[in-house]
């Protein structure tokens, strides 16, 4: 984990910047799943446009996060972030000043809160630049926990909610975002190893590299079904259990906390195991869970527990995940982490409409829950099956100095 060899091996103030803006970014990114319940009392959306509208930021997250792909390669890490601030910062205002009047509206701020979604692309780059083989899983489990900032957001939105409007909400999340692009400006640095721009079809040759697409998909189902979860559990325990809006957000909140907390534990376990054996872990715990939670337990608590179980099983995930695509992709980085994290936040969109539709056409979550368990499966047989070509090519010893 953390010693004094990765406190020497990179540069600290950066690691700590990229994580607070990932923090911040995540925190407003998902903010609709929270608020949804006092949103569509208000707007008078179905089950079906509830899922859709928090879905929508995580579709736009994960599409703009190829787009930061490519400007962290172009424009370094740094400044792709200061621009992707900039741009949530003054959509949140705008969309407070205007004010929002319809489920239409409602998705265009979903596009906006989509840029500080792509903030993962630029995050991760910017730390793991910094740092050597075998410290990435650590150095981006740092960076990576930033996803915690959905805890914040299902913890407070919906308190703030009922004392000030949902409207002033999205105002006030304009501060704290504030906050985290001065910290950002002071103390993020590009570090000095960064590899030069790569021309339109360098991007492109990488997806014609099979392990390029089997990170995109175990990402699509780790980090999907965390960002999924956390854009809907609010919903969830709204509609199954009549839990009010703050006591779904606080369920919700748990559940996220777990997840977030655990993606560090996901890198250093990667590390000291090898990512391969944390993924097949984790996609096993998650699938038997996902499954026993679709069969809507008779206690809200009992599906608490289960659900808390699953985000610490997928928040590990991404954890491990991110260890290996560094030591495949060194070179690649940029343009990978837009590609993987675009995959995760277009796992998340599924999961979150599925979920919505699966309610509104059967009355019932199941369907949607046992897909994406049947994914977690199919990725753990994926990984299964090419572990061994993995371990002897660019996993062996003597070609890289992480466990694979």
């Amino acid at each position: 984990m953390i010693n004094r060899d990765f406190l020497k091996a990179g540069h600290l103030p950066t690691l700590l910047a990229a994580f607070f803006y990932f923090d911040m970014s995540f925190m407003v990114w998902v903010m609709l799943g929270p608020l949804a319940v006092q949103m569509s009392a208000d707007l008078h959306l179905s089950p079906a446009q509830k899922g859709f509208m928090v879905a929508v930021p995580v579709l736009a997250g994960a599409l703009l996060r190829v787009v930061n792909g490519i400007l962290v390669d172009r424009l370094k890490p740094r400044r792709a972030g200061l621009i992707g601030q900039v741009v949530v910062i003054v959509g949140l205002v705008a969309a407070w000043s205007i004010g929002l009047d319809s489920y239409h509206d409602a998705l265009w701020l979903g596009l906006v809160l989509g840029v500080a979604g792509a903030s993962f692309a630029v995050a991760l780059p910017l730390a793991s630049r910094w740092y050597p083989p075998q410290f990435q899983g650590t150095a981006l489990g740092i960076a990576g926990a930033g996803n915690s900032g959905t805890v914040f957001a299902a913890l407070l939105a919906p308190g703030l909610a009922a004392w000030i409007g949902w409207q002033n909400v999205i105002g006030l999340a304009a501060a704290p975002l504030a906050v985290a692009f001065v910290v950002y400006l002071l103390a993020a640095k590009d570090a000095p190893s960064a590899p030069p721009p790569k021309t339109w079809v360098e991007y492109l040759a990488v997806l014609k590299v099979s392990d390029a697409w089997w990170f995109m998909f175990f990402y699509a189902v780790t980090f999907g079904g965390f960002v999924g979860l956390a854009s809907s559990l609010s919903i969830y325990f709204n509609s199954e259990y009549g839990l009010s809006a703050v006591h779904a957000g606080y369920f919700t909140a748990g559940c996220v906390f777990a997840g977030s907390l655990v993606r560090p534990v996901g890198g250093a376990l990667a590390d000291r195991v090898g990512g391969i054996r944390a993924l097949s872990i984790m996609y096993s715990i998650a699938a038997l869970v996902l499954v026993l939670v679709s069969f809507r337990p008779e206690s809200a608590a009992t599906a608490l527990s289960l659900f808390v179980v699953a985000m610490l099983a997928f928040g590990m995930g991404n954890g491990s995940v991110f260890q290996l695509v560094p030591q495949r992709f060194r070179h690649e980085i940029g343009v990978m982490t837009g590609l993987v994290g675009m995959t995760g936040g277009v796992g998340g969109f599924y999961l979150a409409s599925s979920l919505g539709m699966s309610k509104q056409l059967t009355g019932s979550y199941q369907a949607g829950l046992l897909l994406f368990a049947a994914l977690a499966v199919v990725a753990l047989v994926g990984l299964t099956g090419i572990k061994h070509r993995w371990r002897t090519t660019w996993g062996a010893v003597g070609v890289t100095t992480a466990r694979i």
